[in-house]
């Protein structure tokens, strides 16, 4: 254990076997608590270290529970890697000397033992040699200390003073007198690329842009990739930094299901983009009516040269056309009939669909899902969102996501797994990236505050969640009657909430007509074409308010991170309120940055109360109201610890506000 134990040291899981996650320039917290018997004092050291086991950097941890022994400080790694941190535990000699010289000096005893004890200190603090030694700046502070120490013709009071000076403090805190060390051993901590915590994403079919519908006929024809790339400035416009691609693989003909998931596909349909495989190809392989993989390069070239990333779906099934039905029908499972089983999600069955069974050649499923995954890799595909990956062996994602890291560690993955909370911590925890979450169903003020605070907490080390107002599955019951306004309510929550979120094409239109029974859309983009006219977008404003947010989200660092969200108190039930903070020591720019949004969760009405804050929690004066740059709307508030908002869903629906600290306001 050690003399100056060391426990309970976070953010560990299962004793470091699943590392924690962080991205370049991240602040993370490292925790501890760290005991000692007696009264002496003792201190706590936060250590990073590079991939190649050196010290990168350490920071003097600080009590956060006083009486509690827990302790806190941020490291910041600076570059991708496997790293990792640890935690020192020492005794405090320098801090134990000031506590007992300050009480016994003050009070008259032992006066000459107790500054004679303290030269001792500052002398040994002032000679250390080696990695342990002072700057000779401080150690000349520390010096100076001891010949006022020494000075008998001063008053004792004058000679404390001198090594109780903020001279002193500083230089101690800066490289302390450690003893009687104590080191936990060390913990994993994975880094990624920024894109990992913090972006913004695009939801598209390609089949749907550029769609024609010929009325002689009745019959369609398919978008291409090139139609669709037509759409990707109008998508960079607005901020986005990944377009993301459902399935653009062959579509099975047995079983296609037709409009609105119809049993019975009727001619043309083109069927779901999830019953992937036909006689053109597998996962592997583009639809012939969506073009080539020419196409899909200069696809991949355009967005890029607009500033984006192009994310493809990773759909682990198959139709029953798929050529691993025939080449492989042991990764499928035979019912006692001889027939494979489709997938079901009772009531619901997806005849179309052939799931996976990894029983029988995990070895064999193994190798050809990562050949599927290098194929897009070598044609810049960066990010996969998964779908269902909570269907599939914990064992398989786990072993899959390491493999692709060791040699692409920039490609991103994204679990789209709505399931229960431990399984979903658990596919965080084994190597996805990022997940999607149950922010599309947290509406009322009680259950948003929580969940912000939760995604925020200490699961933050793992999980990164990506928060989506609908997709093409969902239509949630708030969007369903929120019209326009409670579209917009849902960006800023979702655009705020968390450093990723997403759209679905055609939110820009409020598409919000439901399908009978179900959240999901009429006309379910999934089983037809779906052509929109993007000029309607205008008149709405949503898409706008996109751009907007997404640049609202690039100019503020404090946005790009997740693990300092607050929570503030309102008077009015629909009046949610909460703030991300960085201080100027983890800020990019060096400098504080304090975003406080306030929103109207009613999309009907408008809502009126008071916000209470704590300006000095985030290092602002408390004496004077400071101002408010709402970046939303471009007007400016005074804004004190309580303060008046109303919001009215018709004309703004939320105030997001920039604190302006002292040397910034105007």
């Amino acid at each position: 254990m050690g003399r100056i134990p060391v426990l309970d040291v976070s953010p560990v899981a299962e004793e470091g076997r699943f590392p924690a996650k962080a991205v370049v320039g991240e602040a993370v917290p490292i925790r501890a608590t760290v005991v000692r018997e007696g009264h002496d004092a003792l201190g706590a050291t936060a250590v990073l270290l590079r991939p190649d086991g050196t010290v990168h950097s350490w920071e003097r941890m600080v009590d956060i529970a006083p009486g509690l022994d827990r302790y806190e400080a941020h490291v910041v790694p600076d570059a991708e890697g496997d790293w990792s941190f640890r935690v020192e535990g020492w005794s405090d000699p320098y801090g134990t000397w000031a506590h007992d010289a300050a009480i016994k000096v003050e009070a008259g005893i032992d006066v000459e033992l107790m500054l004679t004890e303290g030269r001792l200190v500052l002398e040994r603090a002032a000679r250390r040699t080696g990695d342990d030694a002072m700057p000779p700046r401080d150690a000349r502070v520390l010096v100076d200390a001891v010949t006022a120490l020494g000075d008998t013709s001063r008053p004792p009071l004058a000679r404390l003073a001198a090594a109780l000076s903020p001279q002193v403090r500083d230089a101690l805190g800066r490289t302390p007198l450690r003893e009687q060390l104590t080191t936990s051993r060390a913990y994993p901590l994975v880094v990624h690329r920024t894109l990992a915590l913090a972006g913004s994403w695009y939801e598209m079919f390609p089949r749907s842009h550029g769609a024609t519908f010929d009325e002689p006929t009745q019959r369609w024809t398919s978008g291409t990739l090139h139609t669709a790339a037509n759409q990707l400035p109008r998508i960079a416009a607005m901020g986005f930094d990944v377009v993301y691609l459902t399935p653009i693989h062959p579509i099975g003909t047995t079983y296609r299901k037709g409009r609105n998931n119809a049993l019975a596909a009727l001619p043309g349909d083109p069927g779901s983009p999830y019953a992937i495989g036909s006689p053109d190809g597998g996962h592997d392989a583009i639809d012939p009516a969506l073009g080539t993989f020419d196409d899909f390069d200069e696809f991949v070239a355009r967005a890029r040269s607009l500033g984006m990333e192009v994310a493809l779906d990773l759909a682990l099934q198959a139709s029953p056309d798929h050529p691993w039905v025939t080449e492989h029908p042991e990764w499928f499972t035979t019912r006692a009939d001889g027939t494979i089983a489709y997938a079901e999600n009772p009531p619901k069955k997806y005849q179309d669909i052939y799931p996976l069974n990894f029983d029988n050649d995990p070895e064999g499923i193994y190798a050809e899902v990562r050949r599927v995954l290098q194929v897009w890799i070598d044609h810049g595909v960066t990010a996969f969102r998964v779908d269902n990956p909570h269907t599939k062996p914990l064992s398989f994602w786990q072993r899959l996501l390491a493999d692709v890291r060791a040699s692409h560690p920039e490609v991103i993955f994204l679990s789209e797994a709505f399931t229960r909370p431990a399984m979903m911590l658990t596919l965080a925890k084994v190597g996805f990236h990022q997940s999607y979450t149950y922010f599309t169903w947290r509406n009322t003020k009680a259950e948003l505050e929580e969940y912000l605070a939760r995604v925020g907490g200490d699961e933050a080390a793992w999980l990164r969640p990506s928060f989506w107002p609908t997709t093409h599955d969902i239509l949630p019951p708030y969007l369903q009657g929120g019209g326009v306004s409670g579209f917009a309510v849902r960006a800023v929550l979702a655009a705020m909430g968390s450093p990723t979120w997403g759209v679905y094409s055609g939110y820009e239109l409020v598409e919000n007509v439901p399908r009978p029974g179900v959240e999901e859309q009429i006309d379910n983009e999934k089983y037809e074409y779906r052509p929109r006219d993007w000029s309607k977008a205008d008149d709405l404003g949503i898409a706008l308010l996109l751009g907007r947010l997404n640049e609202i989200r690039r100019a503020h660092p404090a946005l790009r991170q997740l693990r300092d969200v607050r929570i503030h108190p309102t008077s009015d039930d629909a009046l949610v309120c909460f703030s991300r903070h960085l201080d100027a020591a983890h800020s990019p720019t060096g400098r504080p940055d304090t975003v406080v949004v306030v929103v109207n969760i009613d999309p009907h009405a408008p809502r009126a109360g008071v916000v209470r804050l704590d300006l000095a929690s985030f290092g602002l004066p408390v004496d004077r109201p400071v101002v408010a740059h709402d970046v939303l709307s471009g007007e400016s508030y005074a804004w004190a610890n309580e303060f008046y908002v109303r919001l009215d869903p018709l004309v703004q629906v939320a105030h997001i506000a920039h604190l302006e600290h002292p040397y910034e306001a105007r």
